[in-house]
């Protein structure tokens, strides 16, 4: 298959953050009942922020809707080419109170946002502005795509 010339293609394309959608899957396939005080999230059913990677000239964008949570209550990091956006949600004053509807999640959330090769700590910067995390990574949009890999046909016997 001859390569694509022309615009750079999604260097995320065919990447998918699994468990944060199967999480968030699960969480709109299951309804509780809102009465019953809710055992505490762990790692793997832990609310997921909205989240939008974009290209913005040459650099990645990476958005996470994260309202309510305080910037000392949430970890961006770089480890073996992951990015992971760490964080927690506080319950306020009202944690006694008896909530007729409560669908805001509050606990610990987590993130972890595959980039492409190459990318250095130092190329990324983070800011919490009115309950939106921005991260950006510089350089990361110009990035080759996957590889493709040819599948060819081999014959029955």
């Amino acid at each position: 298959m001859p390569a694509k010339r022309g615009k750079v293609g999604n260097p995320f394309r065919g990447v998918v953050d699994i468990i944060s959608e199967m999480n968030r899957m699960s969480e709109r396939m299951t309804s509780g009942d809102s009465s019953a005080a809710a055992p505490p999230r762990g790692h793997s059913d832990a609310w997921n922020p909205t989240t939008d990677i974009l290209a913005m000239g040459s650099d990645l964008l990476v958005r996470c809707e994260v309202p309510g949570v305080r910037a000392e209550d949430v970890e961006v990091a770089l480890s073996h080419g992951t990015l992971t956006i760490v964080g927690e949600r506080h319950h306020g004053d009202e944690t006694n109170d008896d909530f007729y509807v409560q669908e805001r999640h509050y606990g610990r959330f987590r993130r972890d946002i595959t980039l492409p090769e190459g990318v250095r700590e130092a190329d990324i910067g983070a800011e919490l502005r009115e309950g939106v995390l921005q991260i950006v990574v510089s350089g990361a949009a110009n990035a080759a795509g996957p590889a493709q890999i040819a599948v060819r046909h081999v014959p029955s016997d």
